[in-house]
Parts: C-alpha cells; structure tokens; sequence
C-alpha cells in the first residue's frame, strides 16, 4: 500500500507539475493478478483496485491500519468496470457486471475477488473510509442507481450522475460514491466549478481512447492548475482544490467523497469571473 501525506494548499502552489504529479495523481491503478491501493492521509481514503486473473485475490491488511482486518474500522464502496466476476463477502456471493456497484459495510471480514474469465477480467475499483457503524452490504446496479441529469449540448457537458452509495440508494457512514457519464460530443464536466471545504473527493478517469487525455483542473480558485490524466488513472483532490475537468472526447468518471456530510448539493460555487 502506498502512502499519501497530506498537501495544504500553500505549498502546492510551488509544486512543478512532476512533483503535482507525483502527489495527487494515481497512475498504474489496474494490473492484471494483484490489489493495487494508495492511502491518502486526506481524510483516511483509500483508493484500490482488484484485478483478479485465473485465481482469487483478496484484500491484505497492513502496518498503515492496524487492525485485524481491512474493514474492521471501514466501510467500501465497489464498481466494477471490466468483465464480470464476483465479490465474496464472508461466504456470501455478490455477482457483478460491468457498471455493477457493491457497498461493504464495516465488520466484513472476509474480501475475495474472482473474475468469471481471465482472459477479460473484472477490474474492480473500490474507496474505502473510516467508519463508525455498520450497515449492510448490498449490491446496487446501474439500473439501481438514483440519476440525476445535467448540463446541454450547447455548453458541451450534457451528462448523467449516477448515485451509488447516496443517502437516497443506501445507509452509509460517510463515504458517497457514484459515476458520471459524458453524452457523445461532451468534454465538460463540473463546470462552473465549485470546492467543499467540508469534505474531499476523488476521481477516476476511464473509457478514455489511448490517443485521448483529459485536462483534470485542479488548485484554489485564484491559482488554478492542472494535471493531464489519461485512462484508468485517478485524481485525490484535496477539500481546498477545485475539481473540474475537460476531455478530447467523451469519457466516464467515478466520484468518491468523504469528510463532514453526505450532502451532495453542500458546495462552494465559485464564480467564472473569480476563476484565475
């Protein structure tokens, strides 16, 4: 598990686009046969993936936790964005295609993830936080999830936010998840942009062409930057910093948010004439 410390906003504007890279951009998130997961010191998150090939893999736990179990003291959110495979639950089997989502409350113990064929296998892409409570685990597909529709062809960001993990869909502790999807010929998304001071968020790119990028904008609004991000990296993007971002093309992300609330309409609006 690789770990993330913690950036105030001060000191990331002197930071060279390596140095930005190197610390709030996931790259290398999906590889075949093993667990991948990244923990940020920004309100405990961690951003994972499984990728189970011709065997199972399951979810160590480390020194970084301390505890006896992953989510001893955590809950996770799930979707899946490959083939079909399956997450085993201390015994129980949640089957999964592509799009699917699984919330795992805290207490689980046992976290097995299989593909149903190696040669295309689940990718599964999980967040997972602190938690104080356990709810249960249930799985919520696409079909499931609750949708909200925004943006025109005319400001080029017409899209669909799907809400997985939202106090409308399912009881959780603090962790909202979902996944938004760009209409054909849209690059915008979440703009004009806005920053919750109360809790942070994380992005996942994906459905992004080899010969494509998307221009993740990140910073204090008054000192905007951005970070090139290309498919299946992810983006840990601070409380302070604004999140927007600008495709070659359409493409799809998956949001995950923790801190204060689980109130998704609890933004910070900033103005275009403030933007800088």
């Amino acid at each position: 598990m690789e770990v993330r410390e913690y950036v105030n906003s001060e000191y990331a504007q002197r930071m060279t686009t390596g140095e930005m890279r190197r610390h709030f951009l996931i790259e290398d998130l999906f590889v075949m046969g093993e667990v991948s997961m990244t923990y940020s010191h920004v309100d405990r998150m961690i951003v994972g993936s499984v990728v189970p090939g011709g065997k199972a893999l399951e979810i160590p736990v480390g020194k970084e936790l301390g505890t006896e179990f992953f989510l001893q003291r955590r809950e996770m959110g799930i979707i899946n964005i490959g083939g079909d495979g399956t997450v085993k639950i201390d015994g129980k089997d949640f089957p999964m295609s592509s799009r699917d989502g699984l919330y795992v409350g805290m207490g689980a113990k046992q976290l097995e993830f299989s593909s149903k064929n190696a040669k295309e296998p689940a990718k599964f892409y999980f967040n997972s936080a602190p938690a104080h409570h356990g709810y249960p685990t249930r799985l919520v597909t696409l079909d499931d999830a609750r949708k909200v529709a925004l943006g025109s062809d005319e400001e080029g960001n017409k899209r669909v936010i799907n809400q997985y993990l939202h106090p409308a869909v399912l009881e959780t502790c603090q962790l909202v998840m979902g996944m938004t999807i760009l209409a054909p010929g849209s690059m915008w998304n979440t703009m004009p942009v806005h920053t919750h001071e109360r809790r942070m968020e994380v992005y996942l790119y994906f459905d992004i062409p080899e010969d494509r990028v998307v221009f993740h904008l990140f910073g204090k609004p008054d000192e905007t930057r951005h970070l090139v991000v290309r498919n299946e990296e992810a983006v840990i993007s601070p409380s302070w910093s604004i999140h927007a971002g600008a495709g070659t093309g359409a493409y799809t992300f998956i949001w995950g948010m923790v801190g204060e609330n689980q109130t998704f309409e609890d933004m910070d609006h900033v103005p275009m004439s403030k933007l800088m």
